[in-house]
């Protein structure tokens, strides 16, 4: 006999948990779908070499890998979707119209967890809009990832900006420094790490880490330094799409933050909820190589159902009623098209308590059971 152990990181979802997991799957979906953003399916193992080759960033290292017995084949388990996105459209809708706007969801599988999420199995959702990556696709991709976060009944809403490759950009003429520096400043940068900054010469950058906090502020600092023409035309993208977001949106703005988008191009961005610890999405800018080394600019969004699901978010009370023994089927059939649920009796000593109803059905009419009954 099984003791029912299951492998480090993975888990059952159980009821009431499960069904608010799909819940906030559809809702997700229903929100990018109602704008215009087709679903697709890419599966959960791909062949090693194409998934690994169009992962970026910390996402290489997360492949569960295993050997395909048919094909003999190396193969990994996707541990995020937004790359399967791009392979979709650079080859089976390569000839589709741009923007192309594409959805999807469904389970990812991470080789290791970490101590923020123990999951190793995770819900992903979320939208990609590719073909553009301009201040326009950058505001509808972004309202569109808070309006689906919101969907889910999440409250309390950060949305967290970020300039991902903004030390690249400032190195070349703003802020110079060589070639070989730039990956060690940036990783100070990240870390808030003023004495390695000095250590390294970058004394110029260390402004850089006060403009760090809400956005009027954070922009009235990084304007009162020298960045160049380029970053100026970003801040100014940025207020845009910040003007169009909803007021009831806390909107911060970390310049040099980098870790996670090591993948993006000139705008990133992280979201956050109340009852949630740590980032529940992100998303950003980033681009796409064809067959023929062509790169295309996208931006897009995820969200990650797990942590919203934990936090109570998707449960909603059932109305379950319990039909005794030769109930009328066409009774039944009412009950359900009307919006309940039926837990139709099997045997006489069938119990409506132990069953978890809130209702019996008795001479054809609901009876609401008590509370103190359902809970025993």
């Amino acid at each position: 006999m099984t003791n029912g152990l299951l492998p480090e990181g993975l888990r059952d979802r159980l009821p009431p948990h499960a069904e608010a997991a799909d819940k906030l799957v559809r809702q997700v979906i229903d929100t990018i779908h109602a704008h215009g953003y087709a679903r697709v399916q890419p599966p959960l193992i791909e062949f090693e070499e194409e998934l690994a080759g169009r992962l970026k960033g910390t996402h290489k290292s997360d492949l569960f890998r295993m050997v395909d017995p048919v094909s003999q084949r190396s193969l990994a388990a996707r541990p995020d979707i937004t790359a399967q996105i791009g392979r979709i459209a650079t080859t089976r809708l390569d000839g589709a119209a741009r923007p192309l706007r594409l959805g999807y969801g469904g389970p990812v599988l991470k080789l290791r967890s970490t101590q923020l999420r123990p999951e190793r199995e995770m819900c992903q959702a979320g939208a990609e809009l590719i073909g553009s990556d301009s201040v326009a696709a950058a505001r509808e991709v972004i309202q569109l990832a808070l309006s689906s976060l919101v969907a889910t009944g999440a409250r309390d809403v950060t949305l967290d900006l970020t300039l991902p490759d903004l030390v690249e950009t400032l190195a070349v003429s703003a802020l110079p420094l060589p070639a070989a520096k730039v990956d060690a400043v940036r990783a100070r940068l990240d870390a808030k790490d003023a004495g390695g900054l000095a250590a390294l010469g970058a004394e110029a950058y260390l402004p850089l880490l006060a403009a760090a906090g809400r956005l009027p502020e954070a922009l009235g600092h990084l304007r009162t330094i020298n960045l160049g023409a380029d970053v100026e035309t970003r801040l100014t993208a940025i207020e845009s799409i910040a003007a169009a977001i909803d007021p009831a949106v806390r909107i911060t703005f970390d310049p040099t933050e980098r870790h996670g988008f090591e993948y993006q191009t000139w705008l990133g961005f992280s979201l956050f909820c109340a009852g949630v610890s740590g980032e529940v999405g992100r998303g950003g800018s980033y681009t796409i190589v064809h067959a023929d080394c062509r790169e295309e600019a996208a931006i897009g969004f995820s969200l990650y159902l797990d942590p919203l699901v934990d936090a109570g978010l998707g449960q909603t009370e059932v109305r379950r009623i319990f039909l005794p023994l030769a109930t009328d089927p066409e009774v039944a059939a009412q009950l359900r098209a009307t919006g309940w649920v039926t837990v139709a009796a099997l045997a006489a000593t069938d119990d409506a308590h132990a069953l978890g109803c809130t209702h019996r059905l008795e001479a054809n009419e609901p009876i609401e059971l008590a509370a103190g009954a359902r809970a025993a």
